[in-house]
């Protein structure tokens, strides 16, 4: 079973998830139908990028489909790029943080356990901040950026797994196999749960199954209400360097944990996230990742939704 674990991650770099060994690039050429936009273009809620933490995906870069796409849905989209506070956040309706990291180093020279992204002062603010009316989407992939924003996310009491969330398969043939690391959410079969963020406002936006390429692991407490959970075969790899693994490599069981979840805090909203490509269009080399890829024909869908439930424009019902 451990070297079907490792046949598996091995084959992850080709597949396109987040590697600091292969180059990752928007892909501009990306423009799913948004058929009614929840506000008139430019007039709705202001959704803060953030990009002061060394993150890994940019509006720029690697975020840019995420814009756009949010943009024609009416929304104003915005890089932050400043330590929070309470004047940065007064300026945001909806804050999305994807991909924070401590610092520009290599994944394979951070200490272990992986440094926090955020300050406890930058914590205590989001959180009040949420507490009061704010929206908060937090997005963090696998180690070493769920490691990274772990302490932001146990301001919530959601733990996240500083690892390699993973599918073992018994008597996987070898390194052909495509792409296995990433995994399908259908409503089918459970593993995509019933909620406004997956009805939509209608027929047309409702969501029957979202891919994700590669992420983390996470636990919430019962207020969350689950949208993606893993299925019962999969676990988390977590080595103390990324990408480092060995067949004594530390596994945990993560089925039946989660990798999307909303909550209510106060009087705002959080959702979280452990896998960033999902919500991206990307190009690694001749391969697509994201919302491009085949099989990801409905993340356009649940972008646009988990940003009108945060922002208020879908509601329960």
């Amino acid at each position: 079973m451990r070297r079907t674990i490792l046949q598996l991650i091995l084959v992850v770099p080709i597949a396109g998830c987040v590697s600091h060994s292969h180059v990752q690039v928007p892909d501009k050429s990306y423009s799913p139908p948004v058929a009614r936009p929840a506000y008139p273009r430019g007039t709705g809620p202001v959704v803060c990028v953030d990009e002061a933490h060394f993150n890994f995906h940019t509006l720029d870069g690697r975020f840019w489909a995420f814009g756009e796409l949010a943009r024609r849905d009416g929304f104003v989209v915005r890089a932050s790029t400043h330590a929070f506070d309470d004047a940065v956040l007064d300026q945001c309706d909806v804050l999305v943080i994807s991909n924070a990291q401590p610092s520009d180093a290599e994944w394979d020279t951070y200490p272990y356990p992986t440094p926090p992204a955020f300050t406890r002062t930058e914590v205590s603010v989001v959180h009040r901040w949420v507490e009061e009316g704010g929206r908060l989407l937090l997005i963090a992939d696998h180690m070493p950026l769920a490691g990274a924003a772990s302490e932001l996310a146990a301001a919530f009491d959601v733990k996240f797994n500083d690892g390699f969330a993973v599918p073992t398969v018994e008597n996987a043939p070898d390194l052909e196999v495509p792409s296995p690391q990433a995994v399908t959410f259908r409503t089918a079969d459970g593993t995509l749960r019933a909620h406004a963020i997956v009805r939509g406002r209608s027929a047309e936006e409702s969501i029957a199954s979202v891919r994700s390429f590669v992420g983390q692991a996470f636990q919430t407490p019962s207020s969350a209400e689950p949208i993606l959970v893993l299925p019962d075969h999969f676990v988390s790899l977590m080595p103390e360097k990324a990408w480092e693994f060995s067949a004594e490599t530390k596994r945990v069981s993560v089925g039946g944990w989660l990798q999307g979840a909303v909550m209510k805090v106060g009087s705002g909203r959080a959702a979280f996230f452990g896998e960033a490509a999902m919500f991206s269009a990307q190009r690694v080399g001749s391969n697509v990742v994201g919302m491009n890829a085949p099989g990801a024909e409905e993340n356009h869908k649940l972008v646009l939704n988990v940003l009108r439930w945060l922002s208020g424009a879908l509601e329960e019902g």
